[in-house]
């Protein structure tokens, strides 16, 4: 009885869990009808190239990429009009791009940009400008390295954000932007200090002023701008020591002064809130010019700025040595990255500025870039943060043909001097040019042009040669009468040396009296003593014998 009892409740309880095991079942029948949605609209469908897009999906959500493309390609080819085309040629995009390397990459740029060309107003066409720029921005390398990474990264993320301003993504397309403007600009302030540390100054004013007009937001903009003033600084002076005019010495030093002034001025008043701001103040207490104050705004947008940075860690700083790109933490969070760059200042203008400020300092001119009441146009650039005026192009070249240096009347050489436009009305001909008759005055108008009046102007009446980017063009090495080199001087015979036989036959020995007239003739050959190949072998004991 009590078994039979057992029994029947066992069987209850397996009735009772019946439900439960095909509830289950369902669950997971449902679970796998889920993973053939359609990712358009939430509804199932069985349709073919539905079926081949999901299938390729899966493959890519587990790594196989081969497979997933091939299926792509295969939906694209059998069903072009099918409602997934887009999906799917983005996604071919995406399989390149999860893949990874080199060679991916770059087919994922190309599959983006086909994509972008094909559907241009579609929310996806941001999505695939932004993976572009994310292409480039993984590959960037360290600011000391090759930049070309970086400089497409920044082209790629201004593209997105000029192109798409209504997408969601343009947030995270500023902040990477913000990043890879951060490395270009620790590449240019690294160059730049270098440049300072070998004291070539208008390379280091070309690139540090680069770098402040360009990248406002960059970490370290207060140590540029205090290593531009002192840039300018060392120029004031070194003008100071030049042995000139005091009027004009006194121009070109204010002129430096006012300069350096002002890119430390533009730290106190912009950066009030960097780590480096009081040593900008001092720079200026020490040069005698009164500390400007920063206004409230000005105030609340450096703190601001420098609360979104985040400091570098020690664990970021050992990143650096097996990490393969830069470590951007420094960056700001915050703040409107630049989307067009300012005309970049060169080394060559800079140079140039500084000789057209020492010529019209010297011969009393007005100084380029200063008005007449003595405001200068590049100190005001610099506190106001935009590029210094740029210099204009030099006058285009031409051929001339001049006498060669062997002085032959036919040999000639083509050398390129100014135009007619580029040169000044007083130049006049060349040395070489003159007539035969007037040799005197040709020979010393070389020696001539730089004397006179002691400031460095042609002497009346003589020859300046040409002028090419601010250099002189050497005329070529000759007499100014064009007649041919007289012969070279024969050079005198050396003495007779000891025992050297004179040329031609017959010659004798000189006899010194200490050699002999004759070949001495060699001691007899004893065999008991030597042994030789020209003699016969020693025989018998005297064979044992080795001395």
């Amino acid at each position: 009885m009590n078994s039979s009892v057992t029994r029947i409740a066992v069987l209850g309880l397996c009735v009772a869990l019946m439900p439960s095991a095909n509830a289950l079942g369902k669950k997971k029948t449902k679970k796998q009808s889920d993973l053939s949605a359609n990712p358009l609209a939430n509804v199932n469908s069985k349709q073919p190239d539905k079926e081949l897009f999901d299938k390729a999906m899966l493959a890519l959500k587990k790594g196989r990429f081969d497979v997933a493309r091939l299926d792509l390609q295969t939906l694209l080819n059998t069903y072009p009009e099918t409602e997934y085309a887009m999906r799917a040629k983005l996604a071919i995009g995406d399989t390149w791009y999860k893949e990874g390397g080199s060679a991916a990459l770059t087919q994922a740029e190309g599959e983006y940009k086909d994509f972008i060309t094909f559907f241009p107003n579609t929310p996806e066409a941001a999505e695939a400008q932004m993976k572009v720029g994310d292409i480039y921005y993984q590959q960037m390398e360290k600011p000391d390295r090759d930049p070309q990474n970086a400089i497409h990264a920044e082209q790629e993320y201004r593209t997105m954000i000029q192109d798409f301003p209504d997408s969601t993504l343009v947030p995270r397309a500023k902040q990477r932007l913000r990043e890879v403007q951060e490395v270009l600009a620790q590449r240019q302030y690294e160059i730049g200090a270098f440049y300072s540390t070998h004291e070539n100054w208008p390379a280091t004013i070309a690139r540090l002023q680069t770098v402040a007009d360009t990248y406002p937001l960059f970490s370290h903009s207060d140590l540029t701008l205090i290593t531009l003033g002192d840039a300018y600084a060392q120029q004031a002076q070194i003008a100071s020591r030049l042995n000139i005019p005091p009027k004009a010495k006194a121009e070109l030093v204010k002129i430096y002064n006012d300069r350096a002034g002002a890119a430390w001025e533009r730290v106190v008043t912009h950066y009030a809130m960097a780590p480096h701001v009081e040593d900008a103040k001092d720079r200026l207490i020490a040069l005698g010019r009164p500390v400007p104050e920063p206004t409230q705004q000005q105030l609340a947008d450096s703190e601001a700025e420098e609360s979104s940075r985040v400091g570098v860690r020690m664990r970021d700083r050992a990143m650096l040595l097996i990490k393969h790109g830069p470590i951007t933490v420094e960056a700001a969070r915050i703040g409107d990255p630049t989307l067009a760059d300012p005309p970049q200042t060169y080394a060559p203008e800079v140079n140039k500025q500084t000789m057209a400020a020492f010529t019209a300092a010297i011969k009393g001119q007005p100084i380029p870039g200063v008005s007449a009441n003595g405001t200068d146009s590049t100190a005001a650039a610099i506190s106001n943060g935009t590029a210094p005026p740029r210099t204009d192009q030099p006058a285009p070249l031409k051929l001339e043909t001049v006498p060669d240096s062997s002085g032959s009347s036919g040999s000639t050489v083509t050398v390129e001097v100014p135009s007619d436009s580029g040169r000044s009305s007083s130049t006049a001909a060349p040395a070489g040019d003159a007539a035969p008759g007037n040799a005197a005055t040709g020979g010393a108008a070389s020696s001539n042009a730089t004397e006179g009046n002691g400031t460095g102007a042609p002497a009346t009446g003589t020859a300046t040669p040409a002028v090419v980017n601010g250099h002189p063009v050497v005329s070529p090495v000759g007499p100014t009468n064009n007649q041919a080199l007289p012969p070279i001087d024969k050079p005198a015979e050396a003495p007779d040396q000891i025992n050297d036989v004179k040329g031609g036959t017959g010659g004798a020995q000189v006899n010194t009296g200490t050699a002999a007239s004759k070949k001495a003739k060699p001691a007899p050959y004893d065999s008991k003593d030597e042994s030789s190949s020209k003699h016969k072998k020693k025989k018998g004991i005297s064979k044992l014998n080795p001395f």
